[in-house]
């Protein structure tokens, strides 16, 4: 057999910086062998500068909106922006949609990413996915926040569901169904996707604005000019006084896992009620991982979570890159080096375990992805450009395996 063997300036396993003198070896396909001392690993090292990493992995993306890149103006709000996602999504044929996703795949291949957890409204992308190039792991999103219509709504997601599911299976891909928003999604919707069968793993965009909690607690706010641009009448809808994430978390079960993306209006009382305390239903709340997409949330509405507290209260973190649609690029590497810019305390670690054997559990594939461990295929990254030990603005990631 034979074995490739790669010696960096430093090695991130997954959990933590390797010794300095630390050799990764693999297969030729980038089956890991062991991690072994300089002194140990024989003749054949490749020398690199920079860090060596597992595949990042990408817990957040909206494939299908690729072909809307620069099309969006920022810093406008959510409102506005999910507006203007509503006007745009189709003004561009369907060939121009398909070249545009192949094209935000590639990058995301070259630049580390190896699995994806990936919003999907259509079948647009499921072309694109059976090739195989990437883990994707496909979240159905259905939407609809008036009671009655919630069976037909259901059901029209189920068919694009049925449609990803008959299409390909594991380990390139897995499925479910989820929930678009709380501001979206009626108790009944709710009830039905949580009850879906085999719906183990599921997302939600949580809390993305201040105005999401402020409709939940009163039916008011900037959400209003949302409905009544789509012709909604939702002045049954009183609120429930309470915030959203603790109005809709009651709807899942303890032995499903949640991943809440963007979280940049989630407080610590959110957190105390979703980490500490059983639903309403006596059921224990569902694994929870808190998903940054900071490039999208500036590009947005110039905002961020509160990451120190997420650290403080030990919340799970893992990172996506939301969509061409809300970001100029698809890159883990760049969503981390924001982060550091606004928090330069986060060590390198830390950053790359979110952004790797965090998100592999996340995902479900934690079992071939996100650590050097033997036997795992977790693809190997060379990040260059280094500041000493800080990421650099010119710090670049590739995929070397």
């Amino acid at each position: 057999m034979t074995y490739r063997k790669f010696k960096a300036d430093y090695l991130f396993t997954g959990r933590e910086m390797a010794d300095e003198d630390a050799v990764l070896v693999t297969t030729e396909d980038g089956t890991v062998q062991d991690i072994l001392p300089f002194s140990r690993a024989g003749e054949g090292i490749e020398q690199l500068k920079g860090i060596l990493s597992p595949g990042f992995i990408n817990c957040h993306c909206h494939l299908e909106l690729s072909h809307l890149k620069g099309m969006l103006p920022e810093r406008r709000g959510l409102v506005d922006f999910l507006l203007a996602v509503m006007q745009q999504r189709n003004s561009q044929p369907p060939e121009w949609i398909q070249a545009s996703m192949a094209d935000a795949e590639d990058s995301m291949l070259n630049n580390g990413i190896v699995a994806v957890g990936d919003i999907c409204n259509t079948t647009h992308s499921l072309t694109q996915k059976t090739g195989g190039r990437l883990y994707y792991h496909n979240f159905i999103e259905t939407m609809g926040f008036i009671e009655h219509s919630a069976p037909d709504r259901f059901e029209n997601s189920r068919k694009i569901f049925d449609a990803f599911a008959q299409a390909y299976s594991l380990p390139i891909a897995a499925n479910s169904l989820v929930p678009h928003a709380p501001y979206s999604v009626s108790p009944r919707l709710f009830g039905l996707i949580a009850n879906f069968p085999g719906n183990h793993l599921l997302t939600i965009h949580n809390q993305e604005s201040g105005a999401e909690n402020d409709f939940y607690r009163s039916g008011q706010g900037d959400f209003l000019r949302l409905y009544q641009a789509m012709g909604l009448d939702t002045s049954f809808f009183r609120g429930t006084g309470k915030r959203s994430l603790e109005s809709y978390l009651p709807h899942f079960y303890r032995n499903q896992s949640l991943i809440l993306v963007h979280n940049v209006a989630t407080s610590e009382e959110d957190l105390q009620f979703a980490l500490n305390r059983q639903p309403a239903n006596g059921q224990h709340a569902p694994d929870l991982f808190f998903c940054l997409c900071p490039n999208a949330n500036l590009y947005i509405s110039g905002e961020l979570p509160d990451i120190e507290l997420l650290i403080r209260t030990n919340c799970s973190i893992v990172i996506g890159t939301d969509s061409l649609a809300s970001n100029h690029q698809l890159s883990i590497l760049e969503e981390l080096k924001t982060l550091q810019r606004r928090w330069p305390q986060l060590p390198i670690p830390t950053l790359l375990k979110w952004a790797t054997l965090n998100g592999a559990e996340a995902l479900q594939l934690d079992g071939v992805l996100g650590s050097f461990a033997p036997g795992k295929q977790p693809g190997i990254v060379l990040i260059e450009g280094l500041d000493e030990d800080k990421f650099s603005e010119g710090s670049t990631s590739r995929r070397l395996l």
